[in-house]
């Protein structure tokens, strides 16, 4: 059983999601990591996808490797930005012959080159819609807690999300620190009568150098998860920060599976001890019963 929709109808998921590669250092730091995280026996993982040719076949070469190299389930990324539809039936059409069932269908942001297009599809609902069409896939769709960058209001991107929820077969949302978001999103979805499984985006957050790119990177850290860092900084500098951090994780990952997730994501920005040691204080991973 490898399709995403099957594994969380029988039980809690538990997944990472890596980028692939840019160049050799990369790829060699993926292949550890990898081999790394391949013993906790995850669900699934998934691979990021930026968009272009060069982003497009890296992301394909990563999947299909590991379909054919490791154990482990792959997730494939697609977004709509710089595509024609024809292009993107191509995609899922290459995707399926090398058997690849998971995907998550994704809107995109618009390409910072003028010459790459805004692409025939505007909205990931669009690419869902698409890829049943090719058949074959169980398909994920992005959630945003705090509300997408381009929603007119709350309201607003609920509705879009429930609409998008209702053609997909599970969610994932953007990382966030405050157990009360998704609690947030998820009453919001019900209220929509949507159903669909959404699992929280994880991202343990192990320094302070990542701590300030959060903003620009969809969910700014809350002062009081700030002050903590800032406080472990000032007992112990790098080595307490990371251990704040992955305290932070672990918190925020145990009362999340109190309140009955269907799952955890974990975002691994291709590194491993992290993930590695809040399994490890969850008791989650192959030998033992998820809490």
């Amino acid at each position: 059983m490898t399709r995403i929709a099957e594994l969380l109808a029988a039980g809690p998921t538990y997944s990472f999601e890596f980028f692939p590669p840019k160049n050799d250092k990369e790829l060699g730091t993926l292949a550890r990591t990898i081999a790394e995280l391949q013993p906790l026996e995850p669900s699934f993982v998934s691979v990021t996808y930026r968009g272009g040719a060069e982003s497009r076949q890296r992301t394909f070469d990563l999947v299909s490797g590991m379909l054919h190299t490791t154990k482990l389930n792959p997730m494939a990324h697609l977004i709509c930005v710089a595509h024609t539809r024809l292009e993107l039936a191509d995609i899922l059409v290459s995707l399926r012959k090398a058997g690849v069932e998971n995907l998550m269908a994704l809107g995109g942001d618009t390409p910072e080159d003028p010459s790459g297009g805004a692409g025939e599809l505007a909205y990931a609902a669009e690419l869902v819609q698409l890829a049943r069409a090719v058949g074959g896939f169980s398909i994920g769709v992005a959630a945003h807690p705090a509300g997408h960058p381009r929603s007119t209001s709350m309201p607003n991107d609920r509705d879009h999300l429930a609409a998008k929820l209702e053609l997909a077969d599970f969610g994932v949302t953007q990382f966030f620190f405050e157990a009360s978001e998704y609690e947030g999103l998820m009453a919001d979805l019900r209220e929509r009568g949507v159903d669909t499984p959404v699992l929280p985006g994880i991202l343990p957050v192990t320094s302070l150098s990542t701590m300030g790119r959060l903003g620009a990177m969809g969910a700014a850290a809350p002062a009081w998860m700030e002050a903590r860092l800032r406080a472990a900084d000032e007992r112990g500098g790098a080595d307490a920060v990371r251990k704040e951090g992955v305290e932070l994780a672990t918190e925020l990952c145990s009362h999340l599976l109190e309140v009955g997730v269907p799952g955890l994501h974990f975002y691994t920005f291709n590194t491993s001890s992290a993930t590695r040691e809040i399994y490890a204080a969850l008791g989650l991973g192959p030998a033992t019963t998820p809490p």
